[in-house]
This record gives C-alpha cells, structure tokens and sequence, in this order.
C-alpha cells in the first residue's frame, strides 16, 4: 500500500499564477437557476439531466385531465416551460447545453440566480398539500408579499389576483411565472 503525501507548499507551486482559492471556490458553489425549455419538454430536459447527473428540480403537481371517453389524473409542471437546475459555475454550459433547454431566465444579459429559500419554499408547500382558506387580506393588486408562516415562510412576491375570495395568486419574480396559493390571511404581510 502507497500513501501519498502532498504539502500546500507542493500544490501551491503547481497552481497558475494568477489562480485565486476564493475566484475556485465561488466557481464550485452551486446556485439555483432558472432554465426555460422547449415547449412540452420539461420532463424530457429532466431525464436527460439526470442522465447528465446535473441536479435539478421540476416542481409536478397531480391535474385531473378531462377528455370526452374519459378522465385521468397526470402529473404536469407547476411552471409550464420552466425547470430548475442547482448548479456551480462549471456545470452551467453542460446543463444549458442539454436538448430540451432554451436558455437561462436572465437580467441584464446574466443568469439570475434563485434564493434557495424560494425552491425550498415550493418544495414545501407541495408536499404539505396546505389548503387554509380565509377572508381576503387588506391588500391590493400590485402589492409586494410575503409569507411570513407555514410551509411557504419566506416566499415573496406581487399580488397580481384575488381569486373567489380565497385564493391568491403571487407572481414570483425571477422566472415571472404566477403560482396560486390558497394561504391564511394571517401568514401574509404587505412589504413597503
């Protein structure tokens, strides 16, 4: 059996001269990201993400799909277009790369980066299948949002629609996709 044993002096003289540890350890920190995709194609761009061992998150929700012979329950894409992908800086082009992907959501001509509170936020609401229903909150349309309880805390976003008094739909801002969510008037706050 060989040990090998490598000092910080030997690696250090082996590194390019301009390298900088902390420039390499940004480029290894993984982000979530926001990839819009061909039409219809979010669950192929996943298998072959998996298949790219690239992590990534289609959020699914079960919609009962009518037809005129008979009905059947499916799992569809929460935001139509849109996957998820929790990424470093290398594995950005590999995964934009992947058939099925069109193009990083972007601000500015940069990829725009997506707090983990809001993926684990929609994780969480749909595995808690929370449905509390109350009066409408004093807030009006165009209002920015935030859940301060339960399964969605920390999620922001813009008051875009009252839906029969017991619905509000938030639109969240780096993907501009709308999400409905049925939340107790005392989990949400107006921001100013």
């Amino acid at each position: 059996m060989y040990s090998l044993n490598i000092t910080s002096d030997i690696l250090d003289e082996h590194l390019p001269k301009k390298f900088n540890q902390s420039d390499y350890t940004a480029s290894m920190e993984r982000k979530w990201y926001a990839i819009y995709t061909k039409p219809r194609w979010e669950k192929k761009l996943a298998e072959r993400l998996e298949e790219k061992r690239i992590e990534h998150y289609l959020p699914l929700v079960k919609t009962l799909k009518l037809w005129s012979d008979r009905k059947k329950w499916v799992q569809e894409p929460l935001f139509r277009s849109y996957l998820f992908v929790h990424v470093s800086d290398q594995e950005r082009i590999p995964a934009i790369q992947t058939p099925g992907a069109v193009k990083y959501i972007t601000f500015e001509r940069k990829a725009v980066s997506i707090p983990p509170i809001q993926i684990e936020a929609i994780k969480t609401f749909l595995e808690s299948g929370d449905e509390l229903i109350t009066d409408i909150p004093d807030m009006s349309i165009g209002d920015r949002v935030r859940v301060t309880r339960g399964s969605l805390k920390g999620l922001e976003g813009t008051l875009v629609e009252f839906h029969q008094k017991h619905r509000v739909r938030i639109m969240i801002d780096v993907i501009q996709q709308s999400l409905y969510i049925k939340v107790p008037v005392s989990q949400l706050q107006v921001l100013k």
